[in-house]
């Protein structure tokens, strides 16, 4: 298993918290599904099924969010509430007021709840106690900022801090586009995104397309800057690195699948091979591109 996308975050490093400790704070959180008049129940859930909230191996730890949402479209809800609507006008003679249609649509709200269907959705969570890392396995912030949301509910007195970099990813991008040469231990890839600061945000993307630096050269020369690019670290991960910092598109290479633990017996056994694996091989990637950035920077006041 590996996480597809990676929204970062700083702890302390090393954070002196035990996987006891952090079970212990999750306890309270746990899931809970949906009761009969709930929209959507969040809490943790087992990352192996075995009733612990936390898995832990080699100091490090994951976590797993599970997401309960019920599906009731807003049209479902309103075409019933019409019909209500109609059959009170006809037995007072006039139509319901605003007071009344609102306590009528919730209250059609109330009666198709226990009926609607539930969609489920899980998050992963990777601490890395020993050099400091917290990431989301999220596409989108607001995803990982539900995550951060239950954490900081959890877990009392969270030393968590947003990543700064010396220099921007845009800033950093474009410059390693405009030089024609990345930054040492990385290769720059076949997709980008250049985009324009300008009002019409006039972009040009290229999809497993070579790089041509001439003509990505006359794109930045007339204004546009690199929001996204796909890279490659020690020919081992590819990804694609956001204007907010953001990796997406986490894929190990051959290099990493081929030293892959094959003697393993069963499935936990790969499961640890795997994220022994991962969280060796991200911590590294995390590090470099860190380093690439210009070295992180302590905000005033954190």
């Amino acid at each position: 298993m590996w996480f597809k996308n990676l929204q970062v975050y700083r702890l302390p490093a090393p954070w002196q918290i035990t996987a006891e400790k952090l079970e212990a704070d999750l306890a309270p959180h746990a899931f809970q599904p949906c009761s009969s008049l709930e929209m959507q129940s969040q809490g943790w859930i087992s990352p192996r099924e075995n009733g612990q909230l936390v898995y832990s191996i080699n100091k490090q730890m994951l976590l797993l969010l599970g997401t309960e949402k019920k599906l009731l479209p807003t049209t479902v809800i309103n075409q019933v509430t019409k019909i209500k609507a109609a059959e009170i006008e006809e037995q007072q003679g006039f139509k319901p007021g605003r007071k009344q249609m609102k306590e009528l649509k919730e209250q059609v709200t109330d009666d198709l709840l226990p009926r609607a269907f539930s969609v489920w959705r899980s998050t992963w969570v990777w601490i890395d106690p020993v050099n400091g890392w917290l990431v989301v396995d999220a596409g989108s912030q607001a995803k990982a900022d539900e995550v951060l949301k239950l954490l900081f509910k959890s877990i009392d007195k969270l030393p968590l801090e947003t990543l700064h970099v010396a220099q921007s990813p845009v800033a950093a991008m474009t410059d390693w586009l405009v030089a024609d040469e990345a930054p040492g231990g990385f290769t720059v890839d076949q997709d980008t995104e250049l985009r324009s600061n300008t009002e019409g945000k006039a972009t040009v993307r290229y999809v497993r397309h070579t790089l041509d630096p001439d003509d990505v050269r006359r794109h930045i020369t007339a204004g546009k800057q690199c929001t996204r690019l796909a890279m490659t670290w020690a020919d081992r991960i590819s990804f694609v690195l956001t204007e907010n910092l953001t990796i997406k598109r986490i894929a190990p290479l051959d290099v990493i699948k081929e030293n892959s633990d094959s003697t393993a017996q069963n499935d936990d056994e790969r499961f640890d091979s795997d994220i022994m694996l991962m969280t060796g091989e991200l911590s590294k990637l995390l590090a470099d591109l860190m380093q690439a950035l210009g070295g992180e920077v302590k905000q005033p006041g954190l």
